[in-house]
């Protein structure tokens, strides 16, 4: 009898780990790309696809199947981390746009007071996204999408002068300068998976230039194995936002691209992001080294993101320039 009680304690534990993998394996399905469609309202209105890219990035975290995980801390959620890795990339994408919403663009001058819903909508989304109680990341995340739908309600009514979206060349170069960082970072950390030597160039270009603090000349940068897979997620995450993002820049920007004649340069942009966005037919991450015999994901992603960042680069040069 008792054999069989413990034969039947080990099959309900095997079915438990077995159901919590299959869960868990659906969970990790990432949302799909937010198709333009989403993006635009029945009336053109600057400012709307834009706004809405934010709002729809953050519905799709939080609405997706298992909802937001980074904060969970019941299984099988609190012993996933890719999903995670992947909110997060794309929170930071919104966290950016935001405020950069709230610096430039609602704003017609420096000396110009800031939008009440962007002031309240920014800083809900810097909640630390593993928060979840007194406050929880999805309440304060679920505020700041209440304050941006007020504030896109507010610019598509005509008889609100005082919210307005201000689509002009210089604006648009805040919003890449944002995502040039973020782009730049998440290819550095993507590169680091094989380990690199790299020379300290802090100070170049500046004789007059200092640092708080002595630092080497050269030294080794190496992704920890433990981290991989969570950077080319995170790096995955911010991509599939800022893919969202860009279509709508695209959208509300269309006259100053026109006039600079930098469209199609925004359109390579887009289409190096959509290549981030492959189907990954390993289930593991493979970390090869260089040209070896084994595939390595990080560095098919850090090309892409560098490419991208590439062009953005050119952008921001016609923008200024052209």
């Amino acid at each position: 009898m008792a054999a069989l009680n413990r034969k039947w304690i080990v099959a309900g534990l095997v079915g438990l780990l077995l159901l919590n993998w299959l869960v868990a394996v659906w969970w990790s399905f990432e949302p799909d790309q937010i198709g333009n469609d989403r993006l635009r309202g029945e009336t053109p209105v600057t400012g709307y696809a834009t706004t809405s890219a934010a709002i729809e990035v953050m519905e799709n975290l939080l609405d997706k199947p298992g909802g937001f995980l980074s904060n969970d801390k019941m299984p099988p959620s609190v012993l996933m981390d890719n999903m995670p890795a992947f909110e997060f990339g794309a929170l930071e994408q919104v966290r950016d746009l935001t405020l950069v919403m709230r610096k430039d663009l609602a704003r017609s001058q420096s000396q110009s007071a800031e939008d009440p819903d962007l002031a309240k909508a920014q800083p809900k989304f810097n909640i630390d996204h593993r928060s979840w109680m007194i406050p929880s990341a999805e309440s304060e995340y679920r505020d700041g999408i209440e304050a941006l739908k007020s504030y896109r309600m507010r610019i598509s009514d005509p008889t609100q002068p005082s919210a307005q979206f201000y689509a002009r060349a210089d604006n648009l170069v805040a919003v890449l300068d944002q995502v040039e960082k973020r782009l730049g970072s998440l290819s550095q950390r993507l590169s680091a998976s094989v380990g690199q030597a790299r020379l300290n160039t802090d100070l170049a270009g500046d004789t007059s230039a200092s640092a708080s603090t002595m630092t080497v000349s050269e030294q080794e940068v190496k992704t920890s194995w433990w981290k991989i897979d969570d950077v080319f997620h995170e790096a995955r995450g911010s991509c599939w936002a800022l893919l969202a993002i860009m279509n709508a820049v695209e959208a509300d920007f269309a006259p100053v691209l026109e006039k600079k004649n930098a469209t199609v340069s925004l359109q390579q942009i887009i289409r190096e992001l959509e290549a981030t966005q492959e189907t990954v037919w390993s289930p593991l991450v493979l970390n090869g080294s260089g040209f070896g015999l084994v595939a390595n994901h990080s560095l098919v992603m850090a090309n892409y993101i560098s490419r991208a960042n590439a062009a953005l680069i050119d952008l921001k040069q016609l923008l200024t320039q052209g």
